[in-house]
Order: C-alpha cells, then structure tokens, then sequence
C-alpha cells in the first residue's frame, strides 16, 4: 500500500484535469463522482463491472429493486403472481411509465429485454435458461412459463448489474450480443444519457418525465428522486486524487478510497466517510478454460495453501475494523453462512503447497496474473501474494494494466491464467459471477454443472441452503476463485451534500441527494 503522503498526492496531469473539468461544472447543480477509470460500455445486461453499473443504475431500471434489507421490491413491476406451481410468473407492469426518448414502456419492452437478456446477458441464463416461453399477455402484462419453479426469480431480476434492465423494444430486439451503441442507452431512469468524453467523464441529464415510485425510498426500491440537473462521472485512476479532489471540492463523491487513509479521513471536516453496509470480497479468478491450471485442481489447491490472507487484508484494507479474514462465501449472520470446506481457505503453508505442487505436475512455469491498479487493493493483494508464492516456489508474473484493458483482457483465455476482481454482496447463491459458467473463469464441471440445476430448481429455502453448503465444498475442492476476505470498503463524499444514509448503499446512487 502507497504512504499516506504519495497517496494524497496529486500529478500534474492531475490537477489540471480537475480544474478543467471544474471550469466545465460551473453550472448550478451538476454532481460530479470520481469513479475508478472509465468505464466500459453502459450496456448494464452485458457486463458486471460495476463502474458501468452505478452510472448505469441512472439510467436503466429493473421490474424489481433490493430495499436496504435486500427485500426484492417492486420498481417496473406493478404486482406478480405464481401459477402452475411456480413455473408461470404473470408480472404486470405499472402504466404510465415513459422511456426518455417519449415511448411508454409496455409488455412487449419487456419481453425484448428478457429475450436478449436471456441469450446474451451475463447473468440471464440464471432465469431464463429454464425459459419455455415468455410473452406479453397484455399491454402491460408478460407472461414468463419456465420448466421448473425457480426460487430466486424475483432476486434475479432485481438488480442492473449483469441484470435484466428494460430496453426499447426496438433496441432490444435488434442489438444481439454486442454492446448498444451510445444512442441506445434509453432507458427509463431519473436520468438520461447526454454524453461521454472519453477519459474526461459520462454525463447524465435529470429526466423532467420521469415518474417515481409513490412508496419511501428503501436502498435501491422506492422513489428515485432526482435533484441534480446533471451528473459527471469523472475517471480519476490515482486514488490519493480522488481524496484531494473532495478535499479540493473538485468532486462531491469519490468511490473506494483506500483503507491506510480511513483514520485520517474519519477526522477530517472537508469530508465525509461513506463506509459500505455489506461486505464485498476480493476473488482470483482461475482460468478453467485453457493454461496451466485448466482442470488442475490439486495445482490451484496448492496455490491457496501458500496463501496467509490475513497479511494481504492488512496491506489492502488497512484497519482490522475494515475486514475479517474468514472463508464462508456469505458474512457471518446471513441465512447462507457456512463453514463447508473453508478449513482450506487460508492455511499458509508454504512447505505443504511447495509439496502438493509437485505433485500436481507444476516445472515451475510462469503462472501469468492479471490485475488492475485502478483497485488498489486488487494490486496489493495480488503483490502480497505472488511474494507468499514464491516462498512455495510457485513462480507467478503479474500482468499490470488499467481496469478497462483487464475487463478485456479477461474474456480472453489465452491472456491470463489468474485475473483479480471482487465481488458485492449478493442476496442469494444463484448470483455469484462464478456461478454462471459463462462469466471469465469459466467454471465448468459435471459436478458444479448438476449443482447449479439443482439449486435453480431448489424453491424451499431450506433446500437452497443445503445445496449451497455442497456448492461451497465444492469450491474450495476445485477452486475456480480464491476469496481472499471479507472487506468494508468505504467511499467519500462532500459535507455540503445532504441524503446520504448512515452507510453507504452497495453501490453508489445519487438520486435522493441534494445540495445544502
């Protein structure tokens, strides 16, 4: 981890991008976030990365919303209901509701959306996989049959990343599996796209048709209200710039801001801490489909033998008030927390990985790493880890690059054998990335295959807890990622900013706020 000093240390390349881009924000109330880097296309069904998804959250909605319980409540949808012993949904729209080129949103909207999103969207195949058919019944009623009950519907269609966001149907229907261009980003969101100047920001305009919800904003459900006439979001990579640009009143927010500043920032008056109400967790991602470590599994359970994960949450989080070192997939307290394999999750062994290597078949060849400095805990661990693997005389070359190049990079099997991301809290098991076969990673094996149908057949929640305790097992059996720990991370934002929560959301959202 950077000194505190070098962190809050700006370039000059820096400094004179925030007074560019404060000279362009004179006008009254524009909010501006310094996010990570620049995002990739806003295109929200296709991607998980989520600086595309907390811009694209202003823009596209859901039919459903998490409260701040994690409750899926309903956003787009109006009421549901379950026929045929699950396996049809009837969900009806509310009416009313515009998409910002002035097209009412209606049933069939939704059916384009759930169609592509079902083929193409990272997370679709979790619903729509078991799909019959889906139709619109009515102008705002659509109708989705499925060939089993899925006890999760509802979870998985409540959230933009990865998610079923409701397109045009127009605009559904004709983009297939390629990234909408920026035209296309309509959606029915309390704000509008209005422009994106690469690596200067992506601006959003408030929605004057905009037609919230009537119930109390809960986290992501109820009423969206938008304040602002504009919102930039500013790439700003260097965290220590992100901190001096609040500081300076360059910006009004600034996302994860690293864990050696959180006592000094805590007492600092020019800003206010935003820490995360769940936990999110570090994961190296093993390529399981080309390399090294394809079907290797004793050679990635080496890999996580050498690993005290500890001493990589310390230099990356910084306070032990920030994480916790411990190896179940859900915090502890949440109705799917379990110990099922984590006897392997951090036993820093060096000797016994160095053994267990070898018989794995490992020469000693380059394990490629690939990692962003955009996270700066991303590159931390990774730095803390290739030192530990090397005391187990796994020899390992880290990939540095920017956070856009690595979520190209990592779609790419050829390119890396271990990539580094991390992941939010999510509600229900179905919705880790490394559950979907298709996300990077590519975990794919007869008996994770024969869990994953099990658990999206699973309705009784009892049964999904059984199922996900198997799951888990497995996951420390065949390693397709490494959890490296659970971790607050914590944002900033300026003190003349008034709405936010006592802790921040799982992702940022800017509706609900106002100037002072």
């Amino acid at each position: 981890m950077k000194s505190s000093l070098r962190m809050l240390t700006r370039t000059a390349a820096a400094m004179a991008t925030a007074m560019f881009l404060t000279s362009q924000a004179s006008a009254a109330g524009m909010f501006r976030e310094a996010t990570i880097g620049e995002p990739p296309p806003l295109d929200v069904m296709l991607t998980t990365a989520d600086v595309a998804s907390t811009i694209g959250a202003h823009i596209f909605e859901t039919l459903y919303a998490y409260d701040s319980s994690f409750v899926p409540q309903p956003m787009l949808a109006e009421s549901d209901k379950l026929e045929d012993d699950g396996k049809t949904i009837v969900i009806t729209l509310r009416q009313g509701v515009m998409f910002h080129n002035g097209k009412e949103l209606t049933a069939e909207d939704v059916v384009a959306s759930m169609k592509r999103w079902g083929e193409f969207g990272a997370r679709g195949k979790l619903l729509m996989g078991n799909a019959t058919s889906v139709e619109a019944t009515d102008k705002y009623e659509v109708t989705l049959k499925l060939s089993a009950p899925n006890g999760a519907w509802k979870t998985l269609i409540s959230d933009v990343n990865g998610g079923l966001g409701i397109y045009p149907a127009e605009i559904a229907s004709a983009a297939g599996g390629e990234p909408i261009a920026q035209k296309d980003y309509i959606g029915t969101g309390p704000y509008k796209f209005k422009e994106w100047r690469p690596n200067r920001y992506v601006e959003l305009e408030k929605f004057a048709d905009y037609k919230p919800r009537s119930e109390e904003a809960s986290g992501f459900a109820g009423a969206r209200i938008a304040d602002f006439d504009t919102i930039r979001f500013i790439p700003v990579p260097d965290v220590g710039t992100r901190v001096s640009g609040v500081q300076a009143g360059d910006y009004e927010y600034a996302e994860m801001i690293s864990g050696d500043l959180y006592d000094t920032l805590s007492a600092d008056p020019s800003v206010v801490i935003q820490r995360r109400g769940t936990p999110l967790f570090g994961l190296f991602f093993m390529n399981s489909k080309e390399g090294i470590l394809k079907d290797n599994f004793k050679l990635r359970r080496a890999i996580q033998m050498a690993l005290d994960k500890s001493q990589a949450l310390r230099v990356s989080f910084g306070p032990e008030g920030l994480w916790t070192a411990q190896g179940s997939v859900f915090p502890e307290g949440n109705y799917f927390y379990s110990t099922a394999g984590t006897e392997a999750y951090s036993q820093h062994d060096p000797e016994g990985a160095k053994k267990l290597a070898a018989e794995a078949g490992y020469d000693g060849t380059p394990i490629r790493l690939l990692v962003s400095t955009n996270y700066q805990a991303h590159y931390d661990q990774a730095t803390v880890f290739t030192q530990q693997l090397a005391e187990a005389g796994i020899n390992v070359q880290m990939i540095v690059v920017d956070w856009a190049t690595l979520l190209k990079m990592r779609g790419q099997a050829e390119q890396w054998d271990i990539f580094v991301t991390h992941h939010g809290f999510q509600p229900d098991p179905a919705l880790f990335t490394f559950m979907n076969a298709s996300y990077p990673g590519w975990w794919s094996s007869p008996e994770i295959e024969a869990l994953r149908q099990e658990l999206s057949v699973a309705v009784e929640p009892e049964t999904r807890k059984a199922v996900w305790e198997k799951t888990q097992k497995l996951f420390y059996e065949q390693v397709p990622a490494m959890k490296v720990g659970d971790a607050y991370a914590y944002d900033i934002a300026s003190p003349k900013v008034d709405g936010f929560a006592k802790n921040a959301e799982y992702r940022p959202r800017f509706w609900g706020l106002k100037f002072k």
